[in-house]
Protein backbone atom coordinates (compact mmCIF):
# COMPACT_ATOMS: atom_id res chain seq x y z
CA UNK A 1 0.00 0.00 0.00
CA UNK A 2 1.23 3.13 -0.89
CA UNK A 3 1.30 6.46 1.54
CA UNK A 4 -0.66 9.37 0.93
CA UNK A 5 0.33 12.61 -0.11
CA UNK A 6 1.62 14.76 2.73
CA UNK A 7 0.88 18.19 0.62
CA UNK A 8 3.22 19.69 2.61
CA UNK A 9 5.61 22.26 0.73
CA UNK A 10 8.05 23.87 2.98
CA UNK A 11 9.07 28.00 2.29
CA UNK A 12 12.36 26.97 0.58
CA UNK A 13 11.49 24.70 -1.50
CA UNK A 14 8.70 26.38 -3.00
CA UNK A 15 10.55 28.39 -5.65
CA UNK A 16 11.79 24.78 -6.78
CA UNK A 17 8.29 23.17 -7.01
CA UNK A 18 7.00 26.08 -8.72
CA UNK A 19 9.60 25.80 -11.76
CA UNK A 20 9.41 21.99 -11.74
CA UNK A 21 5.22 22.64 -11.89
CA UNK A 22 6.17 25.20 -15.49
CA UNK A 23 8.62 22.58 -16.49
CA UNK A 24 5.92 20.00 -16.80
CA UNK A 25 3.14 22.75 -18.53
CA UNK A 26 6.18 23.47 -20.88
CA UNK A 27 5.91 20.19 -21.63
CA UNK A 28 2.18 20.16 -23.05
CA UNK A 29 0.58 18.81 -19.64
CA UNK A 30 -2.32 20.33 -20.38
CA UNK A 31 -6.46 19.32 -20.71
CA UNK A 32 -6.20 19.29 -24.70
CA UNK A 33 -2.75 18.37 -25.43
CA UNK A 34 -3.13 14.86 -22.71
CA UNK A 35 -6.27 14.11 -24.21
CA UNK A 36 -5.03 14.10 -27.61
CA UNK A 37 -1.68 12.36 -26.35
CA UNK A 38 -4.53 9.57 -24.95
CA UNK A 39 -6.93 9.67 -27.72
CA UNK A 40 -9.61 10.74 -25.42
CA UNK A 41 -12.08 14.18 -26.98
CA UNK A 42 -12.19 14.98 -23.24
CA UNK A 43 -10.05 13.97 -19.78
CA UNK A 44 -13.34 12.57 -18.02
CA UNK A 45 -13.36 10.11 -20.68
CA UNK A 46 -10.64 8.48 -18.83
CA UNK A 47 -11.06 5.29 -17.74
CA UNK A 48 -8.77 3.11 -15.55
CA UNK A 49 -9.46 -0.29 -17.27
CA UNK A 50 -8.06 0.98 -20.65
CA UNK A 51 -4.53 2.03 -18.60
CA UNK A 52 -2.20 -0.77 -19.68
CA UNK A 53 -4.21 0.13 -23.52
CA UNK A 54 -3.15 3.81 -22.76
CA UNK A 55 0.44 2.88 -22.41
CA UNK A 56 0.47 0.08 -24.91
CA UNK A 57 -0.79 2.41 -27.74
CA UNK A 58 -0.47 5.51 -26.69
CA UNK A 59 2.62 6.18 -24.52
CA UNK A 60 4.81 3.71 -26.24
CA UNK A 61 6.82 6.65 -27.38
CA UNK A 62 8.73 7.16 -23.78
CA UNK A 63 9.20 10.90 -24.38
CA UNK A 64 8.94 13.48 -21.62
CA UNK A 65 5.05 13.89 -21.94
CA UNK A 66 4.22 10.73 -21.90
CA UNK A 67 6.43 9.84 -18.30
CA UNK A 68 4.27 12.68 -16.78
CA UNK A 69 0.73 11.24 -18.10
CA UNK A 70 1.55 7.74 -16.48
CA UNK A 71 3.29 8.65 -13.01
CA UNK A 72 0.65 11.66 -12.31
CA UNK A 73 -2.17 10.54 -14.42
CA UNK A 74 -2.61 7.07 -14.79
CA UNK A 75 -0.73 5.71 -11.14
CA UNK A 76 1.99 4.11 -12.86
CA UNK A 77 5.66 3.69 -11.67
CA UNK A 78 9.13 4.70 -13.44
CA UNK A 79 11.93 2.47 -13.28
CA UNK A 80 14.89 5.25 -12.45
CA UNK A 81 16.55 5.69 -16.45
CA UNK A 82 12.56 6.98 -17.11
CA UNK A 83 12.35 9.14 -13.68
CA UNK A 84 15.97 10.45 -14.96
CA UNK A 85 14.45 11.77 -18.67
CA UNK A 86 11.60 13.82 -16.54
CA UNK A 87 13.51 15.45 -13.61
CA UNK A 88 16.85 16.19 -12.39
CA UNK A 89 17.81 14.97 -9.50
CA UNK A 90 17.52 17.80 -7.57
CA UNK A 91 13.57 18.53 -8.99
CA UNK A 92 12.79 14.66 -7.82
CA UNK A 93 14.47 15.19 -4.45
CA UNK A 94 11.87 18.60 -4.45
CA UNK A 95 8.99 16.19 -5.11
CA UNK A 96 9.95 13.82 -2.40
CA UNK A 97 10.31 16.53 0.29
CA UNK A 98 6.61 17.20 -0.62
CA UNK A 99 5.56 14.36 -0.27
CA UNK A 100 4.60 13.79 -4.02
CA UNK A 101 7.01 11.16 -4.86
CA UNK A 102 8.16 7.57 -3.31
CA UNK A 103 10.45 4.75 -4.50
CA UNK A 104 9.35 1.07 -4.34
CA UNK A 105 10.86 -2.35 -3.12
CA UNK A 106 11.83 -2.83 -6.63
CA UNK A 107 13.62 1.04 -7.19
CA UNK A 108 10.90 2.22 -9.57
CA UNK A 109 9.34 5.89 -8.45
CA UNK A 110 5.58 6.47 -7.70
CA UNK A 111 3.67 9.52 -7.23
CA UNK A 112 1.66 9.72 -4.20
CA UNK A 113 -1.00 12.50 -5.70
CA UNK A 114 -1.98 12.68 -8.62
CA UNK A 115 -2.24 15.89 -11.01
CA UNK A 116 -4.80 16.95 -13.16
CA UNK A 117 -4.52 19.57 -15.94
CA UNK A 118 -7.80 21.52 -15.24
CA UNK A 119 -8.74 25.03 -17.16
CA UNK A 120 -5.72 26.85 -16.87
CA UNK A 121 -4.70 25.04 -13.98
CA UNK A 122 -2.51 22.29 -13.01
CA UNK A 123 -4.28 20.81 -9.69
CA UNK A 124 -2.97 17.62 -7.29
CA UNK A 125 -5.42 15.45 -5.13
CA UNK A 126 -5.44 12.08 -4.12
CA UNK A 127 -5.50 9.57 -6.65
CA UNK A 128 -8.84 9.17 -8.86
CA UNK A 129 -8.44 5.18 -8.56
CA UNK A 130 -7.45 4.30 -4.83
CA UNK A 131 -8.38 0.74 -4.66
CA UNK A 132 -5.80 -0.55 -7.50
CA UNK A 133 -2.41 -1.94 -6.48
CA UNK A 134 -0.72 1.47 -6.16
CA UNK A 135 -1.80 2.93 -3.60
CA UNK A 136 -3.80 -0.09 -3.26
CA UNK A 137 -7.00 0.47 -0.54
CA UNK A 138 -9.24 -1.64 -0.50
CA UNK A 139 -11.71 1.37 0.58
CA UNK A 140 -10.62 4.91 0.34
CA UNK A 141 -10.10 6.75 3.31
CA UNK A 142 -12.45 8.99 5.23
CA UNK A 143 -10.82 11.91 4.86
CA UNK A 144 -9.98 10.97 0.79
CA UNK A 145 -9.51 14.47 -0.99
CA UNK A 146 -11.81 14.08 -4.37
CA UNK A 147 -10.19 14.00 -8.13
CA UNK A 148 -10.80 16.21 -10.74
CA UNK A 149 -13.70 14.55 -12.36
CA UNK A 150 -16.40 14.76 -14.79
CA UNK A 151 -18.60 17.30 -11.60
CA UNK A 152 -15.40 19.57 -11.26
CA UNK A 153 -15.04 19.52 -15.07
CA UNK A 154 -19.02 20.37 -15.34
CA UNK A 155 -18.66 22.94 -12.92
CA UNK A 156 -15.53 24.69 -14.25
CA UNK A 157 -16.99 25.02 -17.86
CA UNK A 158 -19.90 26.66 -16.52
CA UNK A 159 -18.64 29.51 -14.25
CA UNK A 160 -18.77 33.28 -15.84
CA UNK A 161 -15.03 34.12 -16.33
CA UNK A 162 -16.22 37.68 -15.33
CA UNK A 163 -14.25 39.89 -13.08
CA UNK A 164 -15.57 39.58 -9.55
CA UNK A 165 -14.73 41.27 -6.50
CA UNK A 166 -14.85 38.31 -4.20
CA UNK A 167 -15.52 34.57 -4.45
CA UNK A 168 -16.23 32.09 -1.82
CA UNK A 169 -16.04 27.99 -2.54
CA UNK A 170 -17.48 25.72 -0.53
CA UNK A 171 -16.30 21.70 -0.43
CA UNK A 172 -13.52 22.95 -1.97
CA UNK A 173 -11.83 19.71 -1.94
CA UNK A 174 -8.41 20.07 -3.83
CA UNK A 175 -9.06 23.60 -4.33
CA UNK A 176 -9.28 23.24 -8.25
CA UNK A 177 -12.50 25.53 -8.76
CA UNK A 178 -10.92 28.11 -6.28
CA UNK A 179 -7.36 28.40 -7.79
CA UNK A 180 -9.46 28.82 -11.07
CA UNK A 181 -11.28 31.80 -9.78
CA UNK A 182 -7.93 33.51 -8.92
CA UNK A 183 -7.60 34.34 -12.48
CA UNK A 184 -10.95 36.88 -12.13
CA UNK A 185 -11.28 37.72 -8.72
CA UNK A 186 -9.90 39.72 -6.47
CA UNK A 187 -10.28 37.79 -3.02
CA UNK A 188 -11.06 34.34 -2.82
CA UNK A 189 -12.01 32.15 0.22
CA UNK A 190 -12.51 27.98 0.01
CA UNK A 191 -13.65 26.32 2.88
CA UNK A 192 -14.09 22.08 3.59
CA UNK A 193 -14.67 20.59 6.65
CA UNK A 194 -12.01 17.89 5.89
CA UNK A 195 -8.59 18.98 7.12
CA UNK A 196 -6.56 17.12 4.49
CA UNK A 197 -8.94 18.85 1.70
CA UNK A 198 -7.85 22.10 3.11
CA UNK A 199 -4.22 20.91 3.45
CA UNK A 200 -4.39 19.90 -0.13
CA UNK A 201 -5.67 23.51 -1.26
CA UNK A 202 -3.40 25.25 0.83
CA UNK A 203 -0.24 23.08 -1.11
CA UNK A 204 -2.11 23.60 -4.68
CA UNK A 205 -2.44 27.30 -3.98
CA UNK A 206 1.58 27.43 -2.99
CA UNK A 207 3.17 25.35 -5.74
CA UNK A 208 0.50 27.67 -8.17
CA UNK A 209 1.86 31.05 -7.24
CA UNK A 210 -1.71 32.21 -6.35
CA UNK A 211 -1.31 35.05 -3.71
CA UNK A 212 -5.20 36.11 -3.21
CA UNK A 213 -6.60 32.46 -1.57
CA UNK A 214 -7.42 32.22 1.66
CA UNK A 215 -8.28 28.29 3.11
CA UNK A 216 -10.06 27.43 6.06
CA UNK A 217 -11.63 24.39 7.74
CA UNK A 218 -15.24 24.45 8.40
CA UNK A 219 -18.32 23.34 7.92
CA UNK A 220 -19.84 25.46 5.01
CA UNK A 221 -20.57 28.95 5.73
CA UNK A 222 -19.96 28.53 9.14
CA UNK A 223 -16.26 30.67 9.59
CA UNK A 224 -17.71 33.27 7.17
CA UNK A 225 -20.34 35.20 9.41
CA UNK A 226 -21.90 37.56 7.32
CA UNK A 227 -20.17 38.17 4.69
CA UNK A 228 -21.25 38.51 0.88
CA UNK A 229 -19.64 37.09 -2.49
CA UNK A 230 -19.97 37.63 -5.81
CA UNK A 231 -19.33 34.08 -6.76
CA UNK A 232 -20.33 31.30 -5.01
CA UNK A 233 -19.39 27.73 -6.17
CA UNK A 234 -19.76 24.33 -4.98
CA UNK A 235 -19.15 20.39 -5.84
CA UNK A 236 -20.72 19.33 -2.38
CA UNK A 237 -21.35 15.46 -1.17
CA UNK A 238 -24.49 14.58 -3.22
CA UNK A 239 -24.67 10.80 -3.33
CA UNK A 240 -27.38 9.15 -1.89
CA UNK A 241 -25.47 6.72 0.17
CA UNK A 242 -26.77 4.29 3.20
CA UNK A 243 -22.70 3.89 4.01
CA UNK A 244 -21.75 7.27 4.99
CA UNK A 245 -17.90 6.48 4.70
CA UNK A 246 -16.66 9.32 2.10
CA UNK A 247 -16.11 13.09 3.26
CA UNK A 248 -16.36 13.95 -0.43
CA UNK A 249 -19.24 11.84 -1.52
CA UNK A 250 -21.65 11.13 0.83
CA UNK A 251 -24.56 13.24 1.49
CA UNK A 252 -26.75 10.72 3.72
CA UNK A 253 -29.42 8.95 2.85
CA UNK A 254 -31.36 11.16 0.80
CA UNK A 255 -27.85 12.79 -0.78
CA UNK A 256 -29.43 16.13 0.53
CA UNK A 257 -27.50 16.85 3.65
CA UNK A 258 -25.16 19.11 2.46
CA UNK A 259 -26.45 20.77 -0.69
CA UNK A 260 -29.62 21.80 0.89
CA UNK A 261 -27.91 23.50 3.82
CA UNK A 262 -25.74 25.09 0.78
CA UNK A 263 -29.00 26.19 -0.88
CA UNK A 264 -30.66 27.46 1.92
CA UNK A 265 -27.43 29.83 2.69
CA UNK A 266 -27.33 31.43 -0.35
CA UNK A 267 -29.81 33.91 0.51
CA UNK A 268 -27.44 35.37 3.36
CA UNK A 269 -23.96 35.36 1.52
CA UNK A 270 -24.87 35.96 -2.52
CA UNK A 271 -23.72 39.44 -2.92
CA UNK A 272 -26.55 41.64 -5.44
CA UNK A 273 -25.72 41.15 -8.63
CA UNK A 274 -23.49 37.95 -8.28
CA UNK A 275 -24.34 34.12 -9.25
CA UNK A 276 -24.36 30.88 -7.17
CA UNK A 277 -23.05 27.45 -8.52
CA UNK A 278 -23.72 24.16 -7.84
CA UNK A 279 -22.92 20.89 -9.38
CA UNK A 280 -24.73 18.27 -8.22
CA UNK A 281 -27.05 15.29 -8.44
CA UNK A 282 -30.69 15.16 -6.94
CA UNK A 283 -32.57 12.20 -6.85
CA UNK A 284 -35.83 12.65 -9.02
CA UNK A 285 -39.36 11.81 -8.05
CA UNK A 286 -42.50 11.16 -10.18
CA UNK A 287 -44.46 14.49 -10.61
CA UNK A 288 -42.00 16.29 -8.41
CA UNK A 289 -40.36 18.98 -10.23
CA UNK A 290 -36.47 19.27 -8.89
CA UNK A 291 -37.26 23.01 -8.99
CA UNK A 292 -39.84 22.55 -6.18
CA UNK A 293 -37.56 21.55 -3.87
CA UNK A 294 -35.08 24.05 -4.20
CA UNK A 295 -37.54 26.71 -3.47
CA UNK A 296 -38.34 24.93 -0.48
CA UNK A 297 -34.58 25.20 0.70
CA UNK A 298 -34.49 28.57 -0.34
CA UNK A 299 -37.03 29.15 2.17
CA UNK A 300 -38.92 32.18 -0.03
CA UNK A 301 -35.91 33.98 -1.54
CA UNK A 302 -36.37 35.90 -4.43
CA UNK A 303 -33.86 34.12 -6.24
CA UNK A 304 -33.78 33.30 -10.22
CA UNK A 305 -32.90 29.59 -10.56
CA UNK A 306 -31.79 28.52 -14.04
CA UNK A 307 -31.22 24.69 -14.11
CA UNK A 308 -29.34 22.52 -16.43
CA UNK A 309 -29.93 18.70 -16.87
CA UNK A 310 -26.26 16.80 -17.65
CA UNK A 311 -27.47 13.49 -17.51
CA UNK A 312 -29.48 11.17 -15.71
CA UNK A 313 -29.61 7.28 -14.38
CA UNK A 314 -32.22 5.32 -13.84
CA UNK A 315 -32.49 4.90 -9.77
CA UNK A 316 -31.52 0.58 -10.27
CA UNK A 317 -28.74 1.50 -12.78
CA UNK A 318 -27.28 4.27 -10.47
CA UNK A 319 -27.43 1.67 -7.40
CA UNK A 320 -25.50 -0.74 -9.45
CA UNK A 321 -23.10 1.85 -10.36
CA UNK A 322 -22.34 2.22 -6.63
CA UNK A 323 -22.55 -1.37 -5.42
CA UNK A 324 -19.55 -3.35 -4.39
CA UNK A 325 -17.90 -6.24 -2.34
CA UNK A 326 -14.58 -8.66 -2.34
CA UNK A 327 -17.16 -11.21 -3.46
CA UNK A 328 -20.00 -11.92 -5.60
CA UNK A 329 -22.88 -12.17 -3.09
CA UNK A 330 -21.31 -8.72 -1.62
CA UNK A 331 -21.77 -7.59 -4.61
CA UNK A 332 -25.53 -8.33 -5.03
CA UNK A 333 -25.94 -7.22 -1.43
CA UNK A 334 -24.29 -4.23 -2.24
CA UNK A 335 -26.42 -3.41 -5.09
CA UNK A 336 -29.90 -4.46 -2.77
CA UNK A 337 -28.84 -2.19 -0.37
CA UNK A 338 -28.03 0.60 -2.32
CA UNK A 339 -31.28 0.24 -4.54
CA UNK A 340 -33.71 0.02 -1.01
CA UNK A 341 -31.96 3.58 -0.07
CA UNK A 342 -33.17 4.91 -3.30
CA UNK A 343 -36.55 3.40 -3.16
CA UNK A 344 -37.13 4.63 0.55
CA UNK A 345 -36.52 8.41 -0.93
CA UNK A 346 -39.14 8.19 -3.58
CA UNK A 347 -36.24 8.62 -6.20
CA UNK A 348 -37.33 6.93 -9.58
CA UNK A 349 -33.92 8.24 -11.60
CA UNK A 350 -30.98 10.39 -10.49
CA UNK A 351 -30.40 13.35 -12.58
CA UNK A 352 -26.45 15.42 -12.97
CA UNK A 353 -27.37 19.09 -12.58
CA UNK A 354 -25.55 22.37 -12.86
CA UNK A 355 -27.88 24.79 -11.35
CA UNK A 356 -27.46 28.77 -11.06
CA UNK A 357 -28.46 31.33 -8.65
CA UNK A 358 -29.05 35.01 -8.96
CA UNK A 359 -31.43 37.24 -7.04
CA UNK A 360 -34.35 38.15 -9.15
CA UNK A 361 -34.71 41.76 -10.63
CA UNK A 362 -38.49 43.40 -9.57
CA UNK A 363 -38.68 44.79 -12.59
CA UNK A 364 -39.17 41.37 -14.33
CA UNK A 365 -41.96 40.07 -11.94
CA UNK A 366 -42.14 37.08 -9.86
CA UNK A 367 -39.04 34.60 -9.24
CA UNK A 368 -38.55 32.57 -11.97
CA UNK A 369 -37.02 29.28 -12.87
CA UNK A 370 -35.55 27.75 -16.10
CA UNK A 371 -34.28 24.37 -16.77
CA UNK A 372 -32.45 22.93 -20.20
CA UNK A 373 -31.10 19.97 -20.93
CA UNK A 374 -27.84 19.35 -22.57
CA UNK A 375 -24.95 17.41 -22.39
CA UNK A 376 -21.79 17.95 -20.46
CA UNK A 377 -19.72 21.31 -22.12
CA UNK A 378 -16.39 20.28 -23.13
CA UNK A 379 -15.23 23.79 -23.00
CA UNK A 380 -16.53 26.92 -21.32
CA UNK A 381 -20.24 28.21 -21.43
CA UNK A 382 -19.79 30.48 -19.05
CA UNK A 383 -21.19 33.48 -21.14
CA UNK A 384 -24.09 31.10 -22.34
CA UNK A 385 -25.02 30.74 -18.52
CA UNK A 386 -25.16 34.60 -18.16
CA UNK A 387 -27.05 34.99 -21.53
CA UNK A 388 -29.40 32.88 -20.49
CA UNK A 389 -30.15 34.96 -17.06
CA UNK A 390 -30.10 37.92 -19.44
CA UNK A 391 -32.77 36.42 -22.31
CA UNK A 392 -35.03 35.10 -19.79
CA UNK A 393 -35.10 39.03 -17.84
CA UNK A 394 -35.54 40.86 -21.24
CA UNK A 395 -38.37 38.96 -22.02
CA UNK A 396 -40.01 39.62 -18.77
CA UNK A 397 -39.48 43.04 -18.10
CA UNK A 398 -42.33 45.10 -17.96
CA UNK A 399 -43.03 46.53 -21.46
CA UNK A 400 -41.15 44.23 -23.34
CA UNK A 401 -43.45 44.20 -26.25
CA UNK A 402 -43.63 47.91 -26.83
CA UNK A 403 -39.64 47.87 -26.95
CA UNK A 404 -39.77 45.10 -29.65
CA UNK A 405 -42.61 47.13 -31.51
CA UNK A 406 -39.78 49.81 -31.73
CA UNK A 407 -36.87 47.14 -32.58
CA UNK A 408 -35.76 44.67 -35.06
CA UNK A 409 -34.78 40.85 -35.28
CA UNK A 410 -32.00 39.29 -36.36
CA UNK A 411 -30.86 35.32 -36.11
CA UNK A 412 -28.46 34.86 -32.99
CA UNK A 413 -26.22 33.05 -35.64
CA UNK A 414 -26.27 29.88 -37.36
CA UNK A 415 -28.94 27.33 -36.54
CA UNK A 416 -29.67 23.94 -37.33
CA UNK A 417 -32.99 22.88 -37.76
CA UNK A 418 -34.09 19.08 -37.69
CA UNK A 419 -37.23 18.42 -38.61
CA UNK A 420 -38.73 15.24 -37.53
CA UNK A 421 -41.76 13.30 -39.95
CA UNK A 422 -43.76 10.09 -38.97
CA UNK A 423 -43.97 8.47 -42.22
CA UNK A 424 -47.43 7.08 -43.96
CA UNK A 425 -48.87 9.65 -41.32
CA UNK A 426 -50.76 13.18 -41.94
CA UNK A 427 -48.89 14.56 -39.78
CA UNK A 428 -47.36 18.63 -38.83
CA UNK A 429 -43.63 17.94 -39.05
CA UNK A 430 -41.69 18.74 -35.97
CA UNK A 431 -38.70 20.88 -36.37
CA UNK A 432 -36.39 21.13 -33.43
CA UNK A 433 -33.77 23.98 -33.48
CA UNK A 434 -30.34 24.34 -31.87
CA UNK A 435 -27.85 27.36 -32.22
CA UNK A 436 -24.43 26.24 -33.50
CA UNK A 437 -21.36 26.88 -32.19
CA UNK A 438 -22.37 26.95 -28.48
CA UNK A 439 -20.58 24.79 -25.76
CA UNK A 440 -24.33 24.08 -24.31
CA UNK A 441 -26.36 21.92 -26.83
CA UNK A 442 -29.45 22.99 -26.14
CA UNK A 443 -32.54 21.91 -28.72
CA UNK A 444 -36.01 23.24 -28.64
CA UNK A 445 -38.78 22.20 -30.59
CA UNK A 446 -40.22 25.22 -32.43
CA UNK A 447 -44.33 25.49 -32.76
CA UNK A 448 -44.95 26.98 -36.63
CA UNK A 449 -45.26 30.17 -35.23
CA UNK A 450 -41.64 29.87 -33.99
CA UNK A 451 -40.62 28.29 -37.01
CA UNK A 452 -42.15 30.92 -39.45
CA UNK A 453 -40.72 33.58 -37.49
CA UNK A 454 -37.07 32.26 -38.18
CA UNK A 455 -37.98 31.28 -42.02
CA UNK A 456 -38.92 35.37 -42.11
CA UNK A 457 -35.50 36.79 -40.36
CA UNK A 458 -33.71 34.31 -42.15
CA UNK A 459 -35.10 35.65 -45.83
CA UNK A 460 -34.78 39.33 -44.77
CA UNK A 461 -31.69 38.71 -42.81
CA UNK A 462 -32.99 41.76 -40.65
CA UNK A 463 -36.57 42.72 -40.19
CA UNK A 464 -38.39 45.79 -38.26
CA UNK A 465 -40.59 43.86 -35.65
CA UNK A 466 -43.46 46.10 -37.16
CA UNK A 467 -43.21 44.25 -40.35
CA UNK A 468 -42.89 40.79 -39.14
CA UNK A 469 -46.67 41.52 -37.15
CA UNK A 470 -47.89 42.71 -40.23
CA UNK A 471 -47.48 39.32 -41.84
CA UNK A 472 -48.48 37.53 -39.30
CA UNK A 473 -51.88 39.93 -38.99
CA UNK A 474 -52.38 38.89 -42.61
CA UNK A 475 -52.38 35.35 -42.13
CA UNK A 476 -54.60 35.61 -39.23
CA UNK A 477 -52.06 34.98 -36.55
CA UNK A 478 -52.87 36.66 -33.10
CA UNK A 479 -51.01 38.93 -31.25
CA UNK A 480 -50.85 37.34 -28.67
CA UNK A 481 -48.94 34.17 -30.19
CA UNK A 482 -46.75 36.35 -32.18
CA UNK A 483 -45.19 37.67 -29.34
CA UNK A 484 -44.98 34.34 -27.56
CA UNK A 485 -43.48 32.62 -30.34
CA UNK A 486 -40.49 35.46 -30.61
CA UNK A 487 -40.42 35.98 -26.69
CA UNK A 488 -39.56 32.19 -26.69
CA UNK A 489 -37.25 32.67 -29.35
CA UNK A 490 -35.57 35.25 -27.56
CA UNK A 491 -34.71 32.98 -24.28
CA UNK A 492 -33.58 30.72 -25.96
CA UNK A 493 -31.01 32.89 -28.05
CA UNK A 494 -32.05 31.93 -31.45
CA UNK A 495 -32.99 35.64 -32.45
CA UNK A 496 -31.92 38.60 -31.46
CA UNK A 497 -33.21 42.25 -31.12
CA UNK A 498 -32.04 45.64 -31.46
CA UNK A 499 -33.20 47.86 -28.18
CA UNK A 500 -34.38 45.30 -25.82
CA UNK A 501 -31.46 44.91 -23.13
CA UNK A 502 -32.03 44.48 -19.18
CA UNK A 503 -28.64 44.52 -16.84
CA UNK A 504 -28.08 41.11 -14.84
CA UNK A 505 -29.73 42.97 -12.06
Amino acid sequence: MTERASFVLNREDIPAAQSIMLKLATLGYSERLVGNRLGLKDLTDLQWRASPVYRSERLSNRDPLALAIDLFLLQGSLPGNELGQLFSQSECETFRRCGLLEVDDTGRTRARASLFPAGTRLIFSDHAWPALPHPGYPTAPHDHVMSVGRDSRNLLNCVPRRKFSSALDLCTGSGIHALLATRHTQHVLAVDINPRAAQCTRFNTQISGAANLEVVVGDLFDPIGNGRFDLITANPPFVPSPLNNLTFRDGGPSGEDVQKRIVAGLPHHLAPGGIAQIVTELGERDREPLTHRLREWLNGAPMDIYMLRLGEHSALKYAIGHSKGDDYQDVLDSTLEWSRNLQSQGYVRMVSLLISFQWSDVRCGSPWSRIDQSPPPHRTAGAEIDAAFLSERSTRIGGWPDILHRSSLRLAGPIALLDAHVAGRDLRAKTTATLLGQALTIKHQLDHVEREILNQVEEKGHIPAIDLLKIFHERAVHLPSVLEATRTLLRYNLVRIDGCEVSAQ
